[in-house]
C-alpha cells in the first residue's frame, strides 16, 4: 500500500492529478495513500492530511460509485477517531461518517466491512457516552452486531476487542437495580470470553489487562456468592502478575497488587471456618500496600499515596484489636 511518510504532501497530489486514470481509479488512489498514512503514522499532522485526503477522494469519486463512497467515507471517519487532539466534534464527524457507510456495505452483503463499521461506531458512540453525549445502550447494540460476524473461531482478535469493549460497557452503566446485578454478570462473563482467544505467551499485556478486568469485575460485583467471587478475583490478579512486575511495568504491578489487597483485606483466612477471622490475609494485604504505595511515591501517584496510607492506618487498627501484637504493624 502506498504511503507518504517520507514523500512531499503537495507533490503526491499533483501527482495523481496528472494521473492517465479515471476520477473512480484516482479516488481509490488518494484513499489508498490516506490509509498508508494511518498505518503508522508519526505525528498529528500526517492524520489531517489523511483526513484532507479522503476529502478531495470523495470530492473527485463519481456519485455512482457507492461503494468505493462509502469505503472512504469508513476509512476517514477511522482517521478523524484516531486525531490524538480529537473532541466531541470530531467524534460525532466519524460517527456521521460511519452511519452514513453502514447500508452500503449491508446492501452489497459486505459482512465484514459492515461488522468492522458497527464495531467502530461502538467505540465512538461509547466515547461519546462517557461525556454524556452518547447512550451505552446504543454502543452496547453496535457490538453486539459486529458478534454476529465476528465469531471466536473466525476473527478473534475482532472477538477479543468486541468482548472487552461489552465488559466495559456494561460496568460503566448504573448498578442501581436488578439489571445492574445482571449487567456486573454480563461484564464478567465478557472478560472470560477474551480469556478463551488469548494467552499469556502470544499476547502477554493484553491478557495481564484483561485478568486485572476480571478480577476487579469479581470483587466489586453485587451478589450474593461474595466469599467465591473474592476467590476467583484472587487467582485473576495473579495471573495479572505472571505478566505485571515491578521491573517492566511498575504502575499495572502496583495497581493489581493494590486490588489484590482489596480483596484480601475482605477474604478469610479460612472459607471453611470463618471463626478463624483473617488476621493472616490482612497482614499479606498490608505488605501489597506498602508496596504498591512506594511505588506510586516514586511516580508522583500522590492521591494513590494518600488513598493507601489512610487504608494502612486502618489495617493497622484492625490488626491491633485483633490481637495487641498488631503495633508492629504500624503505619
Amino acid at each position: 500500500m502506498a504511503t507518504l511518510s517520507d514523500a512531499n504532501f503537495e507533490a503526491a497530489l499533483r501527482a495523481i492529478e496528472t494521473e492517465d486514470a479515471s476520477n473512480e481509479e484516482k479516488a481509490e488512489m488518494l484513499m489508498e495513500m490516506a490509509m498508508g498514512i494511518q498505518q503508522k503514522p508519526k505525528s498529528a499532522k500526517q492524520i489531517e492530511d489523511a483526513i484532507e485526503l479522503y476529502k478531495r477522494a470523495l470530492e473527485i469519486c463519481p456519485e455512482p460509485a457507492i461503494l468505493l463512497r462509502a469505503r472512504i467515507k469508513a476509512r476517514q471517519a477511522t482517521a478523524f477517531q484516531q486525531l490524538p487532539n480529537g473532541n466531541h466534534q470530531t467524534l460525532f464527524t466519524a460517527q456521521d461518517l460511519f452511519n452514513e457507510a453502514l447500508p452500503t456495505f449491508k446492501q452489497h452483503e459486505l459482512k465484514e466491512e459492515a461488522a468492522e463499521t458497527e464495531l467502530n461506531l461502538g467505540l465512538v458512540t461509547q466515547s461519546l457516552a462517557q461525556n454524556g453525549m452518547g447512550r451505552l445502550t446504543d454502543a452496547i447494540q453496535h457490538y453486539h452486531n459486529a458478534l454476529r460476524v465476528f465469531t471466536k473461531d473466525d476473527y478473534p482478535q475482532d472477538f477479543a476487542v468486541l468482548h472487552n469493549n461489552l465488559a466495559i460497557a456494561y460496568l460503566s452503566m448504573p448498578m442501581t437495580d436488578e439489571r445492574g446485578k445482571m449487567r456486573e454478570a454480563l461484564a464478567v462473563q465478557s472478560f472470560e470470553e477474551v480469556l478463551k482467544v488469548i494467552n499469556i505467551i502470544d499476547h502477554p499485556s493484553e491478557y495481564a489487562m484483561i485478568n486485572n478486568n476480571l478480577g476487579n469485575a469479581l470483587q466489586y460485583a453485587s451478589t450474593s456468592h461474595a466469599l467465591a467471587n473474592n476467590i476467583r478475583a484472587i487467582e485473576a490478579y495473579d495471573e495479572a502478575l505472571k505478566v505485571r512486575n515491578p521491573r517492566d511495568t511498575p504502575m499495572e504491578y502496583a495497581n493489581t497488587i493494590a486490588n489484590k489487597a482489596n480483596v484480601l483485606r475482605n477474604l478469610p483466612d479460612d472459607a471453611e471456618d470463618l471463626s478463624k477471622g483473617n488476621r493472616e490475609n490482612l497482614k499479606q494485604a498490608f505488605t501489597l500496600y506498602e508496596e504498591a504505595r512506594s511505588i506510586f511515591k516514586h511516580f508522583g501517584q500522590m492521591e494513590g499515596v494518600a488513598q493507601i496510607s489512610e487504608t494502612l492506618k486502618e489495617i493497622s487498627q484492625e490488626l491491633g484489636q485483633a490481637n495487641s501484637a498488631g503495633n508492629s504493624f504500624a503505619n
